[in-house]
């Protein structure tokens, strides 16, 4: 069971102080359902007991997501920086969530928390965190963040104000960072707070409706052309990968969200275990990996495309050309052959 340690645990309690009230909680760049889930589920908590909370995100939340409780009373940085470093600089505490490097939460935000001098508590999941503070709760083996902040929760007997509000954003986090519990789903751990979220009074079938059958038309669109003449499958290295031009994002009226999953499509096809979905940005090419067994797209990303994530989830930026960033993408797939070939042969075992 994931709970911090008694150390942790009184520093934390101190951070927590009744000195505190003013806290803002930051997820990363870009935030999924993870990250806002768990951001909204930390937040309700916090107010119930009695702080002043303020999610603010780096960046705007997917149109799929606004349905979470909670979502109207996010700032987000990019929309209003000077009324965001205000918050900032009148804050007790800070907590971030679902990333481990000050970076991720983009240039400019990455660069306030990095003056931060009030206390910093970290609850993340991903490999090789940053040196950013003392307070962190860090478990690359959960399943999500969503999961480590009901943990979190728990271990400070928080829990009492963990409401059926936050148990929904909490829920929301686990099934989008699980694919609905398809993959990174196998800890007894993880089901015992799903089991604790369902008893708050979590409606699965709403959620899992809300998220996963809430698109527009264009969205569903995208996707059909995505399919039918972007993926590229190389079967040599049992690979695959989708690309996205400037010009065809904005011909499907592209919203932020709207590619969710693409990259997963291709992993559906019989041999495939490593997919890719470079899509093109005003300014570079903003990458998304996925794969099957144990090969490394964490790694893959981090020595190629200045990223990293998980195992078996990552992303990664380009600033070379849409063109030119395939041809890079292609050319070291050789280089990854035998490493492909053998855990797609551990995966038909």
């Amino acid at each position: 069971m994931r709970k911090l340690s008694p150390e942790t645990i009184a520093k934390v309690k101190e951070a927590l102080s009744e000195n505190v009230r003013n806290i803002v909680i930051i997820p990363h760049v870009n935030p999924d359902g993870d990250a806002v889930g768990s951001s909204l589920g930390l937040w309700r908590v916090l107010k119930k007991a009695g702080y002043a909370p303020t999610v603010i995100s780096p960046t705007d939340y997917p149109a799929f997501l606004k349905w979470v409780n909670g979502t109207d009373e996010v700032k987000v940085f990019e929309h209003g920086p000077a009324v965001c470093e205000k918050i900032i600089n009148h804050a007790d505490l800070f907590f971030l969530l679902d990333f481990n490097a000050s970076d991720r939460a983009g240039d400019k935000l990455g660069a306030l928390i990095e003056k931060v001098t009030k206390p910093i508590i970290l609850i993340d999941h991903h490999p090789d965190p940053a040196d950013v503070t003392e307070l962190m709760f860090s478990h690359t083996e959960a399943s999500s963040t969503a999961e480590l902040v009901y943990r979190f929760v728990e271990s400070l007997d928080l829990d009492k104000y963990l409401d059926k509000d936050a148990a929904e954003a909490l829920f929301t986090g686990l099934v989008t960072d699980t694919g609905s519990f398809s993959y990174n789903a196998s800890s007894p751990d993880m089901y015992e707070v799903v089991s604790r979220l369902l008893e708050k009074g979590v409606d699965k079938d709403r959620i899992n409706d809300r998220v996963y059958n809430n698109f527009s038309a264009q969205r569903m669109r995208l996707l059909g052309y995505s399919l039918d003449k972007k993926m590229k499958v190389l079967p040599e290295y049992h690979a695959a990968y989708i690309s996205l031009s400037r010009e065809e994002l904005e011909r499907y009226h592209f919203e932020p969200g709207d590619t969710e999953g693409f990259v997963n499509y291709p992993l559906s096809i019989s041999d495939v275990i490593f997919t890719a979905l470079f899509m093109e940005k005003d300014d570079l090419v903003k990458i998304s990996f996925r794969s099957k067994g144990g090969f490394p797209t964490n790694e893959f990303s981090d020595m190629h495309f200045n990223g990293g994530g998980h195992i078996n989830a990552s992303g990664g930026e380009s600033r070379l050309s849409l063109a030119e960033t395939i041809k890079k993408f292609e050319e070291l797939l050789p280089e990854f052959s035998a490493k492909l070939k053998d855990e797609h042969r551990k995966l038909r075992q």
